[in-house]
């Protein structure tokens, strides 16, 4: 059963639409520190082939960008997933400010996400000390896996096969907004944001300027 609010849904994870025979695709895992003052990407990966040559750096980009805004306006031990055009940015914050955060398309499951999204937390938090997280640069954090693990769950009924408990499933529910803007402050505007990210190249916000008059490609928001 679906429990209507006004802009958002709690949506029991073993309840969730499937499509059969559907190709689903999983664009990239972030695990991240939410930080009392900023929150950092302490390891990502991506699978960006299907998008152009000469995009997707700023696709890249975008999704670290959105990956960061959705943690750091998640609350402790929640867990959600955000619909935007064409694609589902799910997040988990545990209660130790570790995160992370999987960018999909609509067909993957939503309980499949999060599950995947538990589990990598749960190996980051056993192989990167914990005192490491608030400050470590991406480019030394000694985390190799997430490129096999986001190569592992593009098939996500073959993945979760290996890891699904029931009891989990019955119980767990997520929240599911239907627009990135549910997740922003009251007055905020992701062009403000895009506009004032320093992590942003001029060519990706160029870009997401003219993704967004074209309705296409990285538009997030």
């Amino acid at each position: 059963m679906l429990r209507m609010a006004s802009e958002l849904i709690s949506v029991p994870l073993a309840l969730e639409p499937a499509v059969a025979g559907t190709m689903v695709k999983l664009y990239g895992i972030c695990v991240l520190y939410k930080g009392t003052e900023s929150t950092r990407i302490l390891k990502s990966a991506y699978n960006l082939q299907q998008f152009g040559y000469f995009q997707r750096g700023s696709i890249q980009e975008f999704m670290a960008f959105t990956s960061k805004i959705i943690t750091e306006r998640s609350n402790i031990c929640s867990k959600q997933s955000i619909k935007e055009q064409e694609y589902m940015c799910h997040v988990y914050v545990r209660p130790d400010n570790l995160a992370a955060v999987a960018i999909s398309d609509h067909e993957y499951l939503y309980r499949v996400a999060h599950n995947m999204l538990e589990k990598v937390l749960e190996d980051f938090a056993a192989k990167v000390p914990a005192h490491l997280w608030p400050n470590t640069e991406e480019s030394v954090v000694p985390y190799t896996e997430l490129p096999a693990t986001l190569a592992l769950w593009q098939n996500p009924r073959e993945a979760d096969a290996l890891t699904r408990v029931q009891e989990e499933v019955e119980e767990t529910k997520i929240i599911l907004h239907n627009a990135f803007t549910a997740v922003l402050e009251r007055g905020e505007k992701l062009d403000d944001l895009v506009s004032k990210s320093e992590n942003l190249s001029s060519q990706s916000k160029m870009f997401y300027k003219t993704a967004k008059k074209t309705n296409s490609c990285c538009s997030f928001g």
